[in-house]
């Protein structure tokens, strides 16, 4: 998928009938050995669903994923170690297992980019499609909720934490897939909150 076609934005996705509300998202985050999409590999991916308002932490998706490509750089970030001990799946039955609790949501995620074309790499390695489903990107719809002014400096790139600050949202459990999850999710919540203040949205302004 070429990074055009990734952004293109599109007119009227949704019919009126479906909402920000009533539509199921799916938040998530993926904890890496690195950021080569084509050598590095998954370690775990955290997931949550959102709908009607309410991020439905019982209704989480967590796996990590059995691998031999370690980086101890990295593991110092994320603190998911080579020898960790529990049950893990291999790569094939982590993405279908999460091909399963992803459905055909709207996926969210920070950087949105990075997470999915690294799932379609482990996709594609595995001889599975490529996700289809429509997806917004929080570090992108945070900008729409700055001030356009020349007396505000706008940064071109604006981290999860740099999100978690500005909402006031625990990083308790940063650097872990499904704590990132959590921390995307509440700032979608509060991205949305202000967004309605500025002007009336729906589901299709979020695309463009």
């Amino acid at each position: 998928m070429s990074l055009f076609n990734f952004f293109k934005k599109e007119e009227n996705l949704f019919d009126e009938s479906v909402t920000i509300e009533n539509t199921r998202f799916v938040v998530l985050d993926t904890e890496t050995t690195g950021f080569d999409y084509e050598n590095d590999r998954i370690l775990c991916i955290g997931a949550l669903v959102l709908q009607n308002g309410i991020i439905s932490v019982q209704n989480s998706f967590e796996v990590y994923i059995e691998q031999d490509h370690y980086d101890k750089s990295t593991a110092q970030i994320h603190g998911i170690l080579k020898a960790f001990v529990m049950p893990r799946p291999n790569e094939l039955e982590a993405l279908q297992q999460f091909i399963s609790f992803l459905g055909d949501s709207i996926i969210i995620a920070h950087h949105t980019i990075f997470d999915v074309t690294m799932i379609n790499k482990a996709l594609e390695r595995n001889g599975l499609t490529e996700l289809t489903n429509k997806r917004l990107d929080t570090a992108y719809l945070y900008k729409k909720t700055l001030i356009k002014s020349h007396l505000f400096e706008r940064k071109d790139h604006y981290t999860l934490d740099d999100l978690a600050d500005k909402f006031d949202i625990s990083k308790k459990d940063r650097h872990t897939a499904l704590g990132d999850a959590y921390i995307t999710a509440i700032a979608f919540l509060k991205i949305v909150k202000k967004l309605k203040e500025k002007k009336e949205i729906n589901l299709n302004s979020l695309f463009k």
